[in-house]
């Protein structure tokens, strides 16, 4: 078993920050790819940033410059530092890793839980 686990969120005004972790626990053999995604009520999840085990990232257009993901790979965990937010940013974010589990010959993919991040004045 996978357990992936967001903290961080909560509440803050329009230009301020936040940084989201997520650490993954369990079964682990290695894991590739990790990355945060969204959702805000009445939209589709999307993808807010990702980045490899060898630290390659990617953004979603409208976090570049503002957003940064980084990892720590002995921790498990990823962060997003989340600076001049806005309230389009506001969403649950979700941590997702791409994981392969001990004894496994293969990858799956696994979700946590959810964090709010609500950007209000």
């Amino acid at each position: 078993q996978v357990q992936l686990v967001e903290s961080g969120g909560g509440l803050v005004q329009p230009g301020g920050s936040l940084r989201l972790s997520c650490a993954a626990s369990g079964s682990i053999f290695s894991i590739n790819a990790m990355g945060w995604y969204r959702q805000a009520p009445g939209k589709q999840r999307e993808l807010v940033a990702t980045i490899t085990s060898s630290g390659s990232t990617t953004y979603a257009d409208s976090v570049k410059g503002r957003f940064t993901i980084s990892r720590d790979n002995a921790k498990k965990t990823i962060y997003l530092q989340m600076n001049s937010l806005k309230p389009e940013d506001t969403a649950v974010y979700y941590c997702n890793a791409h994981v392969r589990e001990d004894y496994s010959p293969s990858y799956s993919f696994y979700w946590g839980q959810g964090t709010q991040v609500t950007v209000s004045s």
